[in-house]
C-alpha cells in the first residue's frame, strides 16, 4: 500500500459504457449529455466505440458523434475498438487515443468478440502499430480480470500474461476491468501487485461496476494500491451486453464525492457532475443508480 495520491484521473466513460445497454437515443442528446460532462471539468472521455451496429446498436452513431468532438478542443476523447477494423474506422473519424478490449477470459472472449483470448491477445500488436502510425495511442483494457459470467473466477496469472503482452507490443497505457462488478477489495489489492511489477512504469487504470455493491470499495482500495487512473460514468449508468447481470459503473459523482473527502483532488466539479447525472437520468428516461443523485451532497445540499 502506498500514500494516497493527490490527484486521480477520472474518465468519464457514461457516453460510451454508459449508453451501449440502452435503447438508442438520438445524437442531439447524446451531444447534450456530452457538453455538461465537459462542464463538470473532466478532461478524459471515452466517446464511443467502433464495433457492429448490430451487436450494439446505440453506438451505431459512432462516426457522427466523433464529427462533433472538435467542438472541445480542452477534452481527450477515446473510442473502444473490438479488432484491427474497428481500430482503422476510429483512427479515419478523427479518434486519437484507442482502447482495445482484451477480456481475460475465454467464455467472456467468444461471447464479446467471437475470439479467444489468446487471439485477441496476438492482435494487440497489430492494434498498436495501426494507432502509433496514426499519432495515436493505444491502450488495453484487460476485461474479467477478476470472474467472468461464464467461466467462473479468472486465473490471476491470464491477467498478468496480457499485461506482459501489452507492455511487449508497445501499448501506451494498461487497464483492469471488473466487468460484473464481482470483485473485493482484497482481490483488488492483490491483483494490482501481480500486474504492477509485470508493465513497468505504463500507466495502469481501473474500472469498477458496482452490480454488487462493492465498486466504490474495489475503487478506493486501487487508489491506496497506487493507481491513479479510474473509470466512472455519471449517474452510474452502464453495464455490459456480453455479460449478463452487469450493471451499473461507478457513478462519477459518488466517486469524486469519495475522494473529495480524502484529500484527493480530480479537477471535476461536485455540483455540475451531479447536473450531468441529472440530464443523463432524463436523457435514458429512467431512474439511476448514483446515490448522490438521490441523496445529494452533503457540503452543497
Amino acid at each position: 500500500m502506498t500514500d494516497l495520491p493527490s490527484h486521480v484521473t477520472i474518465r468519464e466513460v457514461c457516453l460510451r459504457d454508459g449508453l451501449q445497454l440502452e435503447d438508442p437515443i438520438p445524437l442531439s442528446a447524446k451531444l447534450e449529455l456530452l457538453e455538461a460532462i465537459v462542464a463538470t471539468g473532466v478532461r478524459e472521455i471515452e466517446a464511443t466505440a467502433f464495433v457492429s451496429p448490430s451487436k450494439v446498436p446505440a453506438l451505431a452513431d459512432a462516426p457522427e458523434l466523433a464529427a462533433a468532438l472538435d467542438a472541445f478542443p480542452d477534452v481527450e476523447f477515446s473510442a473502444l475498438v473490438a479488432g484491427p477494423g474497428g481500430a482503422g474506422r476510429a483512427l479515419a473519424a478523427g479518434l486519437r487515443s484507442l482502447e482495445y478490449v482484451v477480456s481475460a477470459a475465454d467464455g467472456h472472449s467468444q461471447a464479446n468478440v467471437g475470439r479467444s483470448t489468446a487471439e485477441s491477445t496476438a492482435l494487440i500488436a497489430d492494434i498498436v502499430n495501426l494507432a502509433h502510425g496514426s499519432g495515436a495511442s493505444a491502450e488495453v483494457i484487460i476485461a474479467t480480470a477478476w470472474d467472468c459470467p461464464f467461466d467462473g473466477p479468472t486465473d490471476p496469472s491470464r491477467v498478468v500474461e496480457i499485461a506482459a503482452a501489452a507492455l511487449e507490443f508497445g501499448a501506451d497505457r494498461v487497464a483492469i476491468a471488473d466487468t460484473i462488478g464481482t470483485t473485493t477489495p482484497r482481490r483488488v489489492t492483490d491483483l494490482i501487485s501481480r500486474v504492477r511489477p509485470v508493465i513497468g512504469d505504463l500507466p495502469l487504470g481501473a474500472h469498477f461496476h458496482n452490480t454488487r455493491g462493492s465498486g466504490l470499495a474495489s475503487a478506493y482500495a486501487a487508489v491506496q494500491a497506487g493507481v491513479t487512473r479510474l473509470d466512472a460514468s455519471v449517474g452510474g449508468l452502464g453495464g455490459c451486453p456480453f455479460a449478463p447481470g452487469a450493471t451499473g459503473n461507478i457513478a462519477t459523482e459518488d466517486l469524486v464525492y469519495l475522494l473529495r473527502d480524502s484529500d484527493i483532488n480530480t479537477g471535476i466539479d461536485l455540483d455540475l457532475a451531479i447536473d450531468a447525472a441529472m440530464v443523463a437520468q432524463r436523457v435514458v428516461g429512467h431512474e439511476l443508480p448514483s446515490a448522490l443523485l438521490r441523496a445529494g451532497d452533503r457540503l452543497l445540499g
